[in-house]
């Protein structure tokens, strides 16, 4: 008996219970420092007052978890789709019934309580996908696999971006780690990458400087020689040069002609070679690439709604951007991060915390308060909790002998990971700022309880690799 009992207790993973019980209280602590009143220390003994609601859903968070660890594996796999459609239901409703909230109907309301129906989306989400993955003759490889399993995630991000919540809707986009552990081929992720990046130059230097830029790109790929390499270095040196003599003078239609008259010229010499498959290649590719670049700029300029390009200006072009407007979250943000140094300054004595400097500091900006008061350690610590998270997250799934719980694993994992590295860099201007929590730390009932499960359930999973099946 006692060898049985030793051999359950070893199938328990509480590494993982542990960081989740770690981030929980710690999250409680920052979120009460935010909200801290002096006249009234026991506020989060009263539930009408937003320390004491978060209180309540820390405790309704843990009886979650504790119930959702009670359940058997199997019961999610039987009820994924039902819980998925119940979530894609919430997710119409809100946008009919919700409660408007700074600017997005994301909220049901109940008196002094809300729930945010994406947060548990999330959840519905990779039981789906991950259910669906685990079905026999399923593959990444197939067209009807890949166009169910977007579907099954990108119709909830389309609903989310219909409230509008654009932070929440590209949490959605996690789920192309999941794919590219079934196989999906790394050219998709590569291309995703690569055409973000060119989004993302085309906002900061224009789309004459990006197709400078391309174009002369597939003149190297045309030129490059292993036989006549120092020929073809010497050409492109030249033409680099030319261009950006030109970009000097600012004349931007007139920059892209030496890049175009290379390509065409090396274009014509690779189709004398007869090397017509490098030509149909990085010719569709380049054109493809450059439209993308101009629809970019164009719906930027014309298009996204001012706000929304604020939030993009703060991040990649700050010097256009009001510092006491759309940059004052930003700078404070910083400031407070900045000014907690090594150490920190302290449990409840943050001055930028206290006189609420920075915006949104107990929900989308809690990393802000932990910089402050708990310092470059402290703020090292925390990073490392959710390295440590997603680490097991991996071991989970790496280790798990049914294709559900792999699945279901490598989804959570891509979700937290999402969260943890777009929440902290935004607070830093790494990112755009979107609104998304920092899971288990920032303010909030619905996220809070929404990950407890999702940890409960992986946790749970996880115990069932030494059972028979």
């Amino acid at each position: 008996m006692a060898q049985k009992a030793l051999s359950k207790n070893k199938t328990f993973d509480w590494i993982t219970l542990s960081v989740y019980f770690s981030l929980v209280v710690i999250g409680w602590f920052m979120v009460f420092s935010t909200l801290y009143d002096e006249n009234n220390p026991y506020a989060f003994l009263d539930i009408t007052s937003p320390i004491g609601a978060q209180s309540l859903w820390v405790v309704i968070s843990l009886l979650a978890f504790f119930t959702a660890l009670t359940l058997d594996w199997k019961f999610w796999n039987t009820l994924a789709f039902p819980i998925y459609s119940i979530t894609i239901l919430l997710l119409i409703l809100v946008l009919f019934f919700g409660k408007e909230i700074n600017g997005s109907k994301s909220w049901f309301s109940f008196g002094f309580f809300s729930i945010q129906p994406s947060e548990w989306a999330k959840f519905g989400t990779v039981l789906a996908v991950s259910s669906y993955l685990s079905f026999f003759k399923t593959s990444v490889t197939n067209t009807n696999t890949i166009a169910v399993t977007l579907a099954l995630f990108l119709g909830p991000a389309l609903l989310i971006l219909l409230q509008p919540d654009f932070g929440s809707a590209i949490v959605f986009s996690s789920f192309f780690l999941l794919l590219y552990r079934r196989g999906l081929s790394p050219w998709v992720i590569i291309f995703g990458f690569s055409f973000s990046g060119i989004f993302i130059l085309s906002l900061i230097y224009g789309f004459y400087l990006v197709s400078v830029f391309l174009t002369f790109l597939g003149s190297v790929v045309f030129i490059y020689d292993h036989e006549k390499i120092q020929r073809a270095s010497l050409i492109s040196v030249a033409v680099l040069s030319i261009m950006i003599f030109l970009l000097l003078q600012h004349e931007q239609f007139i920059v892209i002609f030496p890049a175009f008259i290379a390509f065409v010229v090396f274009g014509f010499i690779q189709v004398r070679k007869k090397n017509f498959k490098l030509v149909s290649i990085v010719i569709p590719l380049l054109v493809v690439t450059i439209l993308f670049s101009f629809i970019s700029s164009y719906l930027f300029d014309n298009v996204v709604k001012p706000h929304q390009q604020e939030r993009l200006n703060v991040w990649l072009r700050p010097e256009r951007c009001d510092p006491r407007g759309s940059l004052y979250n930003i700078i404070q943000s910083k400031l407070a991060i900045g000014s907690g140094g090594l150490e920190g300054k302290g449990f409840l004595k943050g001055e930028m915390t206290k006189l609420n400097y920075v915006p949104e500091q107990s929900t989308d900006f809690i990393f802000t308060s932990i910089g402050e008061e708990q310092g470059f350690i402290g703020s090292l610590g925390i990073i490392m909790l959710f390295t440590i998270l997603l680490i097991r997250c991996i071991i989970i799934a790496e280790r798990a002998n049914l294709e559900f719980i792999r699945n279901y694993a490598y989804g959570v994992a891509g979700i937290f990971l999402f969260h943890f590295a777009f929440n902290i860099g935004m607070t830093m201007n790494l990112l755009p700022v979107v609104g998304i929590p920092l899971p288990f730390l920032s303010k909030g009932g619905s996220s809070l309880i929404a990950f407890s499960i999702m940890i409960a359930v992986l946790v749970k999973m996880d115990m069932a690799r030494f059972r028979s099946n």
